[in-house]
């Protein structure tokens, strides 16, 4: 084969391969059962923690 035959191979199959993956993680942030924990994690930041102080860092 080619440079121009892989290249070519590797444009297609790789646009195929990156929307496959694209679209598992699209359909994982999206599934109904991951939104709880997805909700959890957005709040995360600005949870209150125990032990924490409202003193700045430096």
């Amino acid at each position: 084969m080619t440079y121009e035959d892989w290249s070519h191979f590797a444009q297609n199959w790789g646009t195929v391969y990156f929307v496959a993956i694209f679209a598992t993680a699209l359909g994982y942030a999206l599934w109904p059962r991951n939104g709880a924990a997805f909700r959890r994690a957005a709040r995360l930041p600005i949870s209150e923690k125990e032990g924490s102080d409202d003193r700045p860092l430096a």
